[in-house]
């Protein structure tokens, strides 16, 4: 390829096209009509000899020459638009920037929240997009979809990406608070054996969280009458029902004067997790990211 015949402009319409996989969705993404998208989207595949994007379904879906391109496309645009800029900081009370969060729910009601709460006068101009937790979650970093992703480190694993700890939780029963078998303020190993019981999982395999996964692993085995995708529905499902849930202190916490629930210290020994946030090296030195990962730092150490 002769770039002298390339128009660099075609860069950043192929990383938003790379990004959106979708021609309308990028074309408002860079201010571009759809048939000047589509006419760009027919020069790059002429420039790369590739479809780049091909119709699976009523979806479009990359193909491999294009999945390998997101990451080199990416940090060339990256490392251009620095270099244009100069920053010599970010300046949150009037620089403008858009960051991607990727999290559970339970990060969201515990971190996130005041996390949103603090910079929303401090930074007027940073629009912050909250993305739901994925179960590849490095992906997302490595494909730009997500600035920063937040995430247990029992579950990240062994990383070549630059974390930070942010907080750690332990597990606690839930049960409703008029909950007709369990009297008092604890609840024993037969009983939390007997009760049918509420686990969180995610996807469609319904990969159980590291409470459920732990007790799985030392061969605890229990009926469990619900599976649900929220930590934060937990308590709602929970009350007014015989069912025992493992839930983590802090969020129930903010949901106990909302849901007619108590918790209750756990028959069996179970880990604490250990929430971290993680990001690409690419945006290790950029001033706005560096602002971003102290706010939430910040933040996490006012928790406790």
């Amino acid at each position: 390829m002769n770039l002298r015949n390339v128009d660099l402009n075609l860069l950043v319409i192929l990383d938003a096209l790379l990004t959106e996989r979708n021609v309308s969705r990028a074309g408002e993404r860079i201010g571009l009509s759809q048939s000047a998208m589509s006419a760009a989207l027919a020069r790059l595949r002429e420039v790369f000899r590739d479809p780049l994007l091909v119709r699976v379904g009523r979806d479009l879906a990359l193909t491999r020459n294009a999945e390998d391109l997101i990451v080199p496309i990416r940090d060339t645009l990256n490392r251009i638009e620095q270099t244009l800029l100069q920053r010599p900081g970010f300046d949150p009370l009037t620089d403008a920037r858009t960051f991607s969060i990727s999290a559970s729910d339970y990060a969201g009601l515990v971190l996130l929240t005041p996390f949103i709460r603090a910079i929303s006068s401090e930074a007027p101009n940073v629009t912050i997009h909250l993305l739901p937790r994925s179960r590849d979650a490095a992906r997302l970093l490595q494909t730009s979809q997500a600035d920063l992703v937040i995430e247990p480190v029992e579950l990240f694993g062994a990383t070549d990406f630059p974390s930070c700890s942010l907080l750690s939780d332990r597990w606690v029963c839930a049960v409703d608070a008029d909950h007709p078998h369990i009297r008092g303020d604890t609840i024993t190993q037969e009983q939390f054996l007997e009760l049918p019981h509420l686990v969180y999982g995610i996807g469609l395999d319904r990969q159980l969280n590291l409470a459920d996964q732990h007790l799985a692993q030392v061969g605890i085995r229990r009926r469990i009458e619900v599976t649900v995708e929220s930590f934060l529905l937990a308590p709602f499902l929970i009350q007014g029902t015989h069912l025992v849930s493992l839930v983590l202190e802090r969020a129930a916490r903010r949901l106990i004067e909302a849901t007619n629930i108590r918790t209750l210290e756990s028959p069996f020994n179970v880990p604490n997790i250990h929430e971290a946030m993680y990001w690409h090296p690419r945006h290790t030195t950029d001033s706005g990211h560096q602002w971003l990962r102290e706010r939430l730092r910040k933040v996490a150490e006012q928790l406790g």
